[in-house]
């Protein structure tokens, strides 16, 4: 990982009308929480020194799910071309929380911000070796597929990534 790889990473995200910050460990709590609509859900954060704000559910039942207006889940890496965030479908829930509420907030390390899907083909084998699936997430969801362009129709309708850049 090179800073024009996190650099090339944000440009691509501002390009899909993804919102992107960076953030040092110790205030990544509070810029998590300053991104929040109000009920959030998450999963635990795997990052040292990094946890979910106290207004983010943890635990949440599946009517907190269809709640929530904000899901916050890590990413297990990023990829700078496509603007990409792996989500690792682990017993936590991270796939559900990613996907069901209307926003989507990633939190990934600047150290897991790879160049491109070459470079993401290692991590990918880690997840599938523990049994879990990826869920690539390139911004919010679009289709064409009846005519114009329309955002939003399936998963989040706004996504937002925190970069921890020490990391």
């Amino acid at each position: 990982m090179t800073t024009d790889t996190v650099g090339r990473f944000e440009r691509s995200l501002v390009d899909l009308e993804v919102g992107v910050e960076r953030a040092s460990a110790a205030d990544a709590s509070e810029r998590i929480d300053s991104m929040l609509d109000d009920p959030a859900v998450g999963v635990p954060l795997p990052f040292e020194d990094v946890a979910q704000p106290e207004s983010v559910d943890t635990n949440p039942t599946g009517d907190d799910l269809a709640e929530a207006r904000t899901g916050v889940t890590p990413a297990t890496f990023a990829i700078a071309t496509y603007g990409t965030v792996a989500i690792e479908s682990r017993p936590d829930g991270d796939e559900p929380v990613s996907l069901y509420p209307d926003r989507h907030v990633a939190v990934v390390a600047a150290s897991d911000v790879v160049d491109d899907i070459g470079a993401g083909f290692e991590r990918l084998e880690s997840a599938f070796a523990a049994g879990n699936s990826i869920v690539f997430a390139t911004g919010r969801s679009a289709t064409a597929d009846m005519g114009s362009l329309v955002h939003g129709v399936h998963g989040p309708g706004s996504v937002d990534v925190l970069v921890l850049e020490d990391r």
